[in-house]
């Protein structure tokens, strides 16, 4: 089965801010595991959905400040894919994503995954774009090299959308679940291009607080930055 090196990259920029391990190992990681995991297969549809749709949305909005979130347009999770559940007026998009979004890794169907991520207009229309095509994908029950494949397919059809310029998301709830293999996350904020040299930005050098990665399968070149609080304002790890 082909495995995806880094797919949408929400688990992999995880790791890369908790384990602070360079890309290149945990690319290498992700290509050569093992296809036998705790969660081998699909779960039922149901179990990755929330039930609550109030929490949902606060979940979602707790990705970023108050002050962005509060105005921002808010998605939740239907049995098909993403659908608005609050009309926002300030560009911004939050949601909550689910783990078939991630690189091939142990927690690519653990249903308990929940990601909360806050989207700037730029982001919305270009990255959450394919986020949510992947999710639709998930959703239907498509293996991790069928995933691969799809993106393949939609980049080569010119379907899935360039990263348009100053895309970026905000990652800074502490309520989310990043998957057994790393629960909890720190604060940072992502930043997205398509296949841009990671030097521009000092990316992975020593004593650089950027971490950069490049997904060949995606196009996608992605900056994390760690920041010192959550959106609540309390103090970050």
């Amino acid at each position: 089965m082909l495995k995806r090196i880094s797919a949408i990259a929400i688990k992999s920029f995880a790791l890369l801010l908790v384990l602070g391990t360079a890309y290149q190992a945990v690319a290498q990681a992700a290509a050569t595991s093992s296809t036998t995991t705790t969660y081998a297969k699909m779960a039922p549809v149901d179990q990755y959905l929330m039930t609550d749709q109030s929490a949902e949305i606060a979940l979602a909005r707790s990705a970023a400040p108050d002050s962005i979130a509060h105005d921002a347009e808010v998605q939740v999770l239907g049995r098909h894919g993403f659908e608005t559940a609050v009309k926002g007026t300030n560009g911004f998009v939050c949601i909550v994503a689910r783990g078939w979004t991630s690189a091939a890794d142990p927690d690519f169907w653990n249903p308990k995954v929940r990601v909360p991520m806050c989207f700037n207009a730029a982001a919305a229309h270009s990255y959450l774009v394919r986020l949510a095509k992947e999710t639709e994908w998930g959703l239907a029950g498509r293996t991790q090299g069928q995933m691969t494949e799809s993106v393949k397919a939609a980049l080569a059809k010119k379907e899935s959308p360039a990263m348009e310029s100053g895309a970026m998301c905000y990652m800074l709830s502490k309520q989310g679940y990043g998957g057994d293999s790393s629960p909890h996350w720190p604060p940072h904020l992502m930043f997205f291009y398509s296949d841009t040299d990671l030097a521009i930005w000092g990316a992975n050098l020593p004593g650089s607080p950027v971490i950069g990665m490049s997904d060949p399968v995606e196009h996608l070149t992605s900056f994390v930055i760690q920041v010192q609080r959550w959106s609540d304002g309390t103090e970050g790890r």
